[in-house]
């Protein structure tokens, strides 16, 4: 199993706290299945009624109505190809859109790193600054130890071979002997004196050191703002070149309805009431095989979603490891209460699971929120979160106050069940574990989309299938797995 760099773990809290994110994860899971019940009993039917006979035409009515026929097909077709280029810039126009909501991801995350190397600076400059003091201190320790030994020994003889005979002496020669002892003091003294001073130097060169760093830390800090503020202008201009795309996009559908709509209306009129009702029953038969394919889709959701929510609620040791991880993180959302605080020493949690048994506790903790909703910013070890502003698309929806994953939080959830730490944006998880050809993914591989994988992610489960939380607006569910746009590899987190 791939341990990824950003994993980080700390000690199990105590039973009470472990008691309560157990049973908000049961809720959670109940929340899911309810959510998933919902979708599928609302997915019913629409009563088609069969439509009335025409009036008998004339000759010359059926010749106006097939020149009509052949005046709305050329205008329908236009419309039609306004309609598919409209369709091709606001896929595009989502896509970077996508890309500007992961920009503010990755903005965020690198503001917390910038952060905490600020805070780890302003805890060394502290450091050099206490040992510059202490050196200034020895210093003049030392230099009155200095001056009251060179008093004692002038004066008593003390430590100098035979001074007193020296300073016993009369006339020059003695004046000159006691020269000569203060000279030796004086060297002595000196020499300590500089050691002593050079290391108060070098405590002065450190703390310079890291004042100079502090401050290169505090300007990475605040051009991590910039870029985050940068960010959220950008999403900001991509969602209102968005806005004006979809509204010219209504208009020319609107069009194209209302054209399609008297083109439907010239065909029943040369046609007559038998090609009505054939095309009719053409549609029904699809519409009926369609129905059909969806409530089998739609059980079978079900079905894996409830399995999958028995099991992760059976799995202890899971949630265990998942609240561990949630106890080491700093929410990368949460920036306006925060407060510099100390790094201690964590333990790591043990996973219990490896191999193909870790791969299927991720499996279960993802599909066990099926239904659950799309919430940007929302998701961490413990389960679906509130979600945060993004000043556009997911605004619209209301996801900031929405309890629910976006793609990145579910990842993080799923994971965290086997003990790896994952963090919320898709770019960083892309280079979280080996990187295999996408062509080669397997069950338990996470999957990724756009450049750089900055726009989206999925779990794979295997037979062409992934899970996901899309967009804004809808739910986590199970989709065909989508191959326009994916980064030529997966990413593999559990051997």
């Amino acid at each position: 199993m791939k341990h990824p760099a950003q994993r980080r773990v700390k000690h199990p809290g105590s039973s009470s706290v472990g008691g309560r994110v157990a049973r908000a994860r049961a809720v959670r899971v109940l929340l899911g299945l309810g959510m998933v019940a919902a979708l599928v009993v609302g997915a019913s039917g629409t009563a088609l009624s069969v439509p009335p006979p025409p009036v008998n035409p004339s000759d010359d009515e059926i010749a106006g109505a097939q020149a009509q026929v052949e005046s709305g097909i050329g205008l329908v077709g236009t419309l039609i190809n306004q309609v598919a280029d409209a369709d091709q810039q606001l896929a595009r126009l989502d896509d970077e859109v996508a890309t500007r909501r992961e920009d503010v991801n990755k903005a965020l995350v690198d503001l917390q790193a910038a952060r905490s190397a600020a805070d780890a600076a302003a805890a060394a400059v502290e450091a050099s600054r206490a040992a510059l003091r202490d050196a200034g201190a020895a210093i003049d320790l030392a230099q009155s130890d200095f001056d009251a030994y060179a008093r004692s020994s002038y004066m008593h003889g003390t430590n100098v071979s035979s001074l007193s005979a020296y300073l016993g002496a009369d006339g020059p020669d003695a004046v000159l002997d006691r020269a000569q002892v203060l000279q030796i003091l004086s060297v002595s003294r000196g020499a300590v004196l500089d050691q002593l001073q050079r290391a108060r130097t070098e405590e002065a060169n450190r703390d310079s050191h890291a004042r100079a760093a502090k401050a290169d830390a505090d300007a990475a800090a605040a051009e991590a703002e910039n870029k985050r503020a940068a960010a959220e202008q950008a999403i900001a201009t991509a969602r209102a070149a968005l806005d004006a795309q979809a509204t010219r996009r209504a208009e020319i559908a609107a069009s194209r309805a209302q054209a399609q709509e008297q083109l439907d209306s010239a065909r029943a009129s040369a046609a007559g009431l038998d090609g009505q009702r054939q095309a009719y029953r053409t549609w029904d038969e699809q519409r009926q095989a369609e129905e059909a394919a969806q409530a089998a889709a739609a059980a079978a959701a079900r079905q894996a979603a409830e399995q999958a929510a028995s099991r992760v609620a059976a799995d202890a040791a899971a949630r265990e490891l998942a609240a561990q991880l949630a106890q080491t993180q700093n929410s990368h959302t949460d920036l306006d209460t925060y407060t510099p605080t100390p790094k201690t020493s964590t333990t790591k949690p043990t996973p219990t699971v490896t191999g193909s048994e870790a791969i299927e506790t991720v499996v279960d903790r993802g599909m066990s929120q099926i239904g659950v909703e799309y919430a940007w910013g929302g998701g961490d070890e413990n389960g679906p979160t509130k979600g945060i502003r993004d000043g556009g698309v997911a605004d619209s929806y209301g996801d900031f106050d929405k309890i629910g994953f976006d793609c990145s939080g579910l990842m993080i959830y799923a994971f965290a069940g086997i003990g790896i730490s994952l963090p919320h944006y898709t770019g960083y998880q892309y280079t979280a574990g080996e990187q295999v050809p996408s062509a080669e993914m397997r069950r338990g591989d996470m999957i990724f989309y756009g450049p750089n994988a900055s726009q989206h992610v999925a779990l794979y489960l295997g037979d062409g299938e992934m899970l996901e939380a899309p967009q804004s607006g809808s739910t986590v569910r199970v989709s065909p797995v989508r191959w326009e746009g994916m980064t030529p590899y997966a990413v593999r987190m559990v051997e």
